[in-house]
């Protein structure tokens, strides 16, 4: 199986894409919902400009604050670490699954560097 971005109809009637892994797993979500296909696709553009992003890891005391685009590690509220990625505008573009370890978000990370830019785009029936 190829990597691949899906985009699928959301309960709310607008759509919203998935970037998933050649294991068929998915490695980040489009950060919001689109009122139309078109905007979809320019969210999944939007990834695949800015999938070469510097890392923030806002999970180190201290951290220094990294100018837009970039991926932002954070730990949630049930302390899982998890990954954003930001547009150069500061738009939220992408969202990860909780992981358990810091080490699998930032496998996450680099897999949507090697499989964003080249992944078609399925529109799920």
């Amino acid at each position: 199986m190829a990597a691949k971005f899906e985009i699928k109809t959301a309960k709310n009637g607008e759509f919203a894409f998935s970037l998933y892994a050649t294991n068929g797993q998915v490695i980040a979500a489009g950060g919001e919902t689109y009122t139309t296909m078109d905007a979809a696709k320019n969210g999944v553009e939007s990834v695949r400009k800015n999938c070469a992003a510097h890392v923030e890891d806002q999970t180190v005391a201290g951290f220094e604050p990294l100018a837009h685009p970039k991926y932002e590690i954070y730990k949630d509220k049930a302390g899982e670490f998890r990954f954003r990625l930001k547009a150069r505008n500061g738009e939220l573009i992408a969202v990860s699954e909780g992981y358990k370890a810091k080490a699998s978000a930032k496998n996450g990370i680099a897999s949507i560097g090697r499989n964003a830019p080249e992944a078609p785009v399925v529109v799920a029936e």
